[in-house]
């Protein structure tokens, strides 16, 4: 079955990102500068990037969940998040305030296949930075890249007629760039582990990525087991010793987040969503997401 949690491209990201002032080029690319935003536009409900999205904090903090994992992002920090990834915001203060300044840098699928930058430099550190897409920035990369971001902004921002020829080789540079800092970040990740602890995270994230792909149709351990080269009960030991929590509950929270999305991004009915994520019935749909979230299917989406 093909994926089901809602994709959404720039102009949608751009709807639920906190307002700033928003430099862009079309809807193929964005620069939002946040600053002190309020309790309104956080991406609070799960939803799946059809973009490529960087998040500069310059100062300040707040939570981000990626691909069902939370992290606290700091000031003086770089978060990526690639296309595919589940991404959610949470406020940062009882208020729902986001206290600080960022920029949200977010480039579209077909802006970046225009570019004649060799993705594979960014996927091939894809397990270790799945595992953690932060990265704190010394003083030399911060300035580094703040001078990279602001660049660009200015040049979206000017009358230069042909923005677009002009803004390419920019972005591509920076990507480059970004590629650097996550081959840095990702060996330092390796280097701190011992080498049983490295296979048990390469091992959980391919298990995560798998899960990502085939949650809505492959809920049972065999599957996955077999794609790995082990039996059920020896992956659902080692996802429970590295992540602890079982295989199971990772992907019940993978079908639960497509749920949650298609209730709040979608009108589709409770009927579609249930044949959409594979569930045998309506009355088992309701009753896996009233034990999940306490709430009915129809309070989640109204509340």
């Amino acid at each position: 079955m093909s994926e089901t949690l809602q994709n959404i491209g720039l102009t949608q990201i751009k709807k639920f990102l906190p307002q700033g002032e928003d430099i862009h080029l079309g809807d193929d690319f964005f620069i939002i500068d946040i600053r002190d935003a309020g309790e309104h536009g956080f991406l609070r409900y799960p939803f799946r990037a059809d973009a490529f999205l960087a998040i500069f904090a310059e100062k300040g903090g707040f939570n981000i969940e990626i691909n069902l994992r939370k992290y606290r992002i700091e000031d003086k920090s770089l978060t990526i998040c690639i296309p595919g990834n589940i991404i959610k915001i949470e406020p940062d203060s009882e208020g729902g305030g986001l206290p600080g300044r960022f920029l949200a840098f977010a480039v579209s699928r077909s802006f970046i296949s225009d570019l004649r930058f060799d993705f594979s430099r960014l996927f091939d550190s894809r397990l270790t930075f799945f595992h953690d897409p932060r990265m704190k920035l010394g003083e030399k990369e911060l300035y580094f890249c703040s001078n990279y971001f602001h660049l660009i902004k200015e040049v979206i921002a000017s009358e230069i007629v042909d923005k677009n020829n002009a803004v390419e080789p920019l972005v591509e540079s920076l990507l480059y760039v970004l590629s650097g800092l996550i081959r840095k970040n990702s060996m330092k990740a390796l280097e701190g582990e011992k080498s049983s602890q490295t296979r048990l995270n390469m091992l959980f994230e391919r298990f995560m990525s798998l899960v990502s792909e085939y949650h809505t149709s492959e809920r049972g351990m065999a599957f996955y087991a077999n794609r790995l080269g082990m039996t059920p009960k020896y992956l659902s030991r080692l996802i429970k010793q590295v992540s602890g929590r079982s295989a199971p509950e990772w992907v019940d929270s993978f079908v639960l987040q497509e749920a949650k999305s298609m209730l709040k991004y979608t009108d589709e009915s409770i009927k579609e969503i249930v044949y959409k994520l594979n569930f045998v019935n309506a009355s088992v749909f309701y009753k896996f997401f009233k034990a999940q979230t306490g709430m009915t299917p129809s309070e989640y989406r109204n509340a």
